[in-house]
């Protein structure tokens, strides 16, 4: 039988090779996802289209992670939504 790879291993892997982190900031996700800093800062301000992500501090313009692993999951699970 032979070994098969699935969606999200691949984007896992392509993604961990890309990058060498666990995470990414908001410019590599907008540009993984093909879209504007903008239109991810809506996508996030509306609470769909993106996956998970971590917050780092209280103020408005804290650093946002999204760590690879959920990227990865979202991205193959084709369930992108747009507005």
């Amino acid at each position: 039988m032979q070994n098969q790879t699935t969606n999200y291993e691949v984007l896992l892997n392509y993604l961990q090779s890309k990058y060498k982190r666990i995470t990414i900031g908001k410019k590599e996700l907008s540009h993984e996802l093909g879209i504007s800093l903008s239109t991810l800062d809506l996508y996030m301000k509306k609470g769909m289209g993106i996956p998970p992500y971590k917050k780092l501090g209280n103020k408005p313009n804290s650093r946002v992670i999204f760590d690879i692993i959920d990227v990865a999951e979202f991205l193959s699970s084709n369930k992108i939504e747009t507005l």
